[in-house]
């Protein structure tokens, strides 16, 4: 198994770099990368070369374009497109090469906005999606169902996980196109090293999430890999939620800031509790690690070692 030849998409990102680690840290060498600049996943003739030419046995799919509510709002048509085009692209040429394994990583958001808590797999497609993410969601699910098809028709060993809200070491911080937890540690250091000003932030904080260091679901992408799932969809999560305020006072106080926090009503709260049921990938024996104070400390201590070089993820009209 772990002389297996693998390629992770996506390798230079938040998820995709915490499974490489987690990977190589486990004794896997023969690992394939390839950059965005160099190969564009959205060309579908350059994708099926590379794999036909490279042969992998494993397949990580974890490239995406991805943001926060912000971000997708502004530019639904790149959300819709992009992803499609990645995860189709990829997966195709997986499938017409013979690739034995491929993990496809998703998000939580793939399910209807006021599902039942906690939210179960096979609630999927039982509602309509929030707003805010449903360009993402939609792509997210067509990639499901791609990996799902391809299990019904052709016996392929292609697994969907399902992550919640992932935060931890290389996120995005650029504040128009980040997600709550960077967002928040960015700007309640920015605040505090400005005298402690007020801190703005968005909704009423009311709405609740649950949250997962990236290395935990690296460390799932890995029992996927050699446990070799059952099932083609499981949810990856810790099982635990908190309200978004108790968030920022956590992260408020981990960051040292002392000054005033005002809630913008004005902005949308998304979907009002998204916690789903890890029940299916616990009974086949996955379990997070990481708590979210830990992770939090980390997370900011990557963010203060880093904060001179912190990439920027703008999004333009294409």
């Amino acid at each position: 198994m772990k002389d297996s030849k693998i390629y992770i998409a996506g390798h230079a990102g938040m998820v995709g770099s915490a499974v490489l680690d987690g990977f190589s840290k486990n004794g896997y060498s023969n690992i394939i990368t390839k950059t965005s600049s160099d190969l564009d996943l959205r060309n579908q003739s350059a994708v099926y070369d590379f794999i036909n030419y490279h042969e992998p046995d494993i397949i990580i799919l974890a490239a995406a374009r991805v943001g926060g509510i912000l971000a997708n709002n502004e530019y639904p048509y790149q959300f819709l497109f992009d992803n499609l085009a990645i995860q189709s692209n990829v997966i195709d040429a997986a499938h017409k090469n013979n690739v034995e394994q491929l993990i496809f990583l998703g998000s939580s958001c793939i399910y209807p906005k006021h599902a039942s808590q906690p939210i179960r797999e096979d609630y999927l497609l039982t509602g309509s999606l929030e707003p805010t993410n449903r360009w993402y969601a939609i792509a997210k699910i067509a990639g499901i169902k791609l990996c799902e098809a391809l299990r019904r028709q052709y016996g392929r060993n292609y697994v969907s996980l399902m992550p919640t809200n992932l935060y931890g070491p290389r996120d995005n911080f650029d504040l128009e196109t980040s997600h709550v937890v960077p967002a928040m540690i960015r700007k309640f250091h920015e605040a505090k090293v400005n005298g402690h000003q007020p801190v703005t932030l968005w909704g009423s904080g009311s709405p609740m999430r649950e949250f997962l260091h990236v290395k935990d679901l690296a460390d799932a992408v890995l029992f996927a890999v050699e446990e070799n799932l059952e099932s083609g969809l499981y949810n990856i999560g810790t099982g635990k939620d908190l309200r978004i305020k108790e968030l920022a006072t956590l992260i408020r106080d981990i960051v040292g800031h002392r000054g005033e926090v005002v809630w913008d009503k004005t902005k949308p709260d998304g979907t009002p509790r998204k916690l789903l049921d890890v029940s299916k990938i616990h009974s086949a024996g996955w379990h997070h690690i990481i708590e979210l104070r830990e992770g939090l400390e980390e997370t900011y201590q990557w963010f203060l070692q880093n904060k001179s070089n912190l990439k920027e993820v703008k999004l333009q009209e294409q």
